[in-house]
């Protein structure tokens, strides 16, 4: 037994520094792990520790990958040692550029969410906030991909190149395709021009309406009013004629239309619209002074047009917001129908009166044969 230890001193010497220095790490590594869990538990309390489960097993894989590479090496010859070595360190950069990378990118992410939780607290617009983040987040993983390719011969070069800048705009163009930059590109109009924001009721189609919940690198998306979220590409929403009801004035006209028929009394029809939009609680009155003076009524209302069978009658209302127009616009034709059923005024539906010039061939070609019999 003795004679073995001599024998195999130093290998066994190695090997009980290796294994100890793989459990060491690993032991170190869980405790390091519980006490960040417990701090970040008391300072974000309603967060998940992804971020630091992550970087847990990944370096707990590291420190037994290497511990089995260091093991290695007392089981192969000079030559395959080096080979070995070379091994071990480009896996200890690789993973420590994964660690910093993940750390980096987490540790971002939060600030950017503290920030941003700061600015929707102060009533503050946070949209820049929102798009900067992503842009962040992908910069620091960009960047940790070209470090770790540095650790590849063949793709040194093209690392170089990129983190030295002079390449960046062009590794960019050649990797991704148009479409993927027409977004990332309407992404950056979109955040410095804001035509509009995170919070913004926009509509770009009749089917597309609703409020701006995120601008990212690809895409806007809006949470429309059936609690449905849509993804608009920024190439797309760039290039369409949008109407943002956040931006300048909040206060909207909202307009509302019956069509009588010819029969109805127009005056009373004009007269019944306007006092029930009068009577709207959510109805602002958006007149001057000089509108007041001159005896305006708050609604306006009109005849716009005589149609081929009816007669189309308007009423010009205004409300504080989107929101409040929207269900103005809804009540009031729901009682507006109703007080016209009661007055008499008939809503119109198509019709049509055909005149035939020659009845006798009309009946001659329509006589039913069983008529004659």
């Amino acid at each position: 037994m003795l004679d073995f230890f001599e024998i195999h001193k130093e290998q066994i010497i190695w090997t009980l520094v290796v294994v100890g220095s793989v459990i060491i790490l690993r032991l170190l590594t869980n405790l390091f792990h519980k006490w960040l869990i417990k701090q970040e538990k008391k300072k974000y309390p309603n967060e998940q520790p992804k971020t630091i489960n992550w970087v847990r097993r990944i370096l707990n894989a590291l420190w037994l990958v290497l511990g089995l590479i260091s093991l290695s090496i007392l089981f192969v010859n000079e030559e395959k040692q080096e080979a070995l070595k070379h091994n071990f360190n480009i896996i200890l950069y690789l993973g420590i550029v994964a660690v910093v990378t993940i750390v980096g990118a987490a540790s971002t992410n939060m600030w950017f969410r503290m920030s941003i939780k700061r600015k929707i607290e102060n009533l503050e617009d946070s949209t820049s906030f929102k798009f900067l983040r992503y842009v962040a987040i992908i910069g620091i993983y960009t960047t940790g991909v070209l470090f770790a390719l540095l650790a590849f011969p063949s793709l040194k070069g093209v690392a170089q190149t990129a983190l030295g800048g002079a390449g960046v705009i062009a590794l960019i163009a050649g990797v991704a395709s148009q479409e993927a930059l027409s977004n990332l590109v309407g992404g950056v109009f979109i955040i410095s021009f804001k035509p509009f924001r995170i919070g913004d009721v926009i509509k770009v189609t009749d089917t597309m309406i609703g409020t701006v919940v995120d601008i990212t690198l690809r895409h806007t998306v809006i949470r429309n009013f059936e609690n449905k979220m849509i993804v608009i590409p920024n190439a797309i929403i760039n290039k369409e004629k949008l109407i943002n009801y956040n931006l300048g004035e909040l206060k909207i006209c909202e307009r509302i239309e019956f069509q009588i028929s010819y029969e109805s009394n127009l005056e009373l029809a004009k007269k019944i619209m306007q006092e029930e939009c009068e009577k709207h609680p959510l109805l602002i009155d958006n007149r001057t002074e000089i509108d007041i003076l001159d005896g305006k009524p708050k609604v306006r209302t009109s005849l716009i047009s005589i149609n081929e069978s009816t007669l189309t009658v308007r009423a010009w209302t205004w409300a504080r917001d989107y929101g409040d127009a929207f269900n103005m616009h809804c009540d009031l034709l729901e009682i507006i129908k109703k007080r016209f059923d009661n007055e008499g005024i008939d809503l119109a539906y198509p019709h049509r009166t055909i005149v035939f010039k020659d009845e006798d061939v009309f009946r001659k070609n329509n006589d039913d044969p069983k008529d004659k019999d």
